[in-house]
């Protein structure tokens, strides 16, 4: 199970609301609340018409690493709200918008609902560790092939640090070991983790499989979250005669 953990808050539609009654909040909330209104990158979201302020973390990587371009074929695991589907679509022209560009596509699956958007294609609520969800994966995608995998995913928050850590790795592993079904070689993979006990596991498999490999933490990433993004590129599984 996954969901977005930070993107649609329980209290997200109250927040104007929200504002004029923060006496009457726990202190874990008025906390948040304090800090969402402050955040740069949420105002920004809302002046760019993303869906969510992490739309900007994928924009900051994409732009110092080049990881989308026209034509490319993107899968977007725990896509909801939508926000990196977003800028996928924008990179990838996957609506074609730039009649002078590949179109490309962008395939977005999540547990949670994803409102419709154009030159999207959302398979939600779908679990993508179930086999099932990943063979309608593979019937999606064109060429029954994607050429750039994003996971934005995380586990349902346990509140325990290590145990929700340990749940994240495995996922992420998960997703890892699904590539050689559906990643081109030479594709890559950009997958958020929390840093801790188990991120060796992870790395050391990207390693094995992947050309390059890179931590990243972009601004949009909040200072005091241990959340860090590994991106693998150059997919090489496959590439062996």
């Amino acid at each position: 199970m996954y969901m977005k953990l930070a993107c649609v808050p329980p209290w997200h539609r109250r927040l104007h609301a929200a504002t004029q009654h923060c006496k009457g909040r726990t202190g874990a909330e008025h906390q948040w609340l304090t800090r969402h209104l402050k955040d740069p990158f949420v105002k920004a979201a809302k002046v760019d018409f993303f869906r969510c302020r992490s739309a900007f973390k994928l924009l900051e990587m994409n732009e110092k690493h080049q990881i989308l371009r026209p034509g490319l074929r993107v899968l977007d695991c725990g896509a909801a709200p939508g926000a990196w589907s977003q800028v996928a679509v924008q990179s990838v022209n996957a609506a074609g918008t730039d009649p002078s560009s590949p179109v490309g596509f962008v395939l977005g699956v999540d547990l949670l609902h994803i409102v419709p958007m154009e030159g999207a294609t959302f398979l939600c609520p779908a679990d993508v560790t179930d086999p099932r969800t990943f063979q309608r994966i593979v019937e999606l995608l064109p060429g029954r092939k994607a050429d750039v995998i994003l996971s934005d995913m995380a586990p349902n928050a346990t509140g325990i640090r290590d145990l929700d850590h340990d749940r994240l790795i495995s996922l992420c592993l998960e997703l890892v070991g699904r590539a050689a079904d559906i990643l081109c070689p030479g594709g890559t993979l950009l997958c958020k983790t929390w840093a801790g006990r188990q991120s060796h596991q992870l790395q050391k498999k990207l390693t094995e499989e992947f050309q390059k490999t890179r931590t990243l933490k972009p601004q949009a990433s909040r200072k005091e979250s241990s959340e860090v993004y590994l991106l693998a590129t150059q997919y090489r599984r496959r590439m062996a005669p």
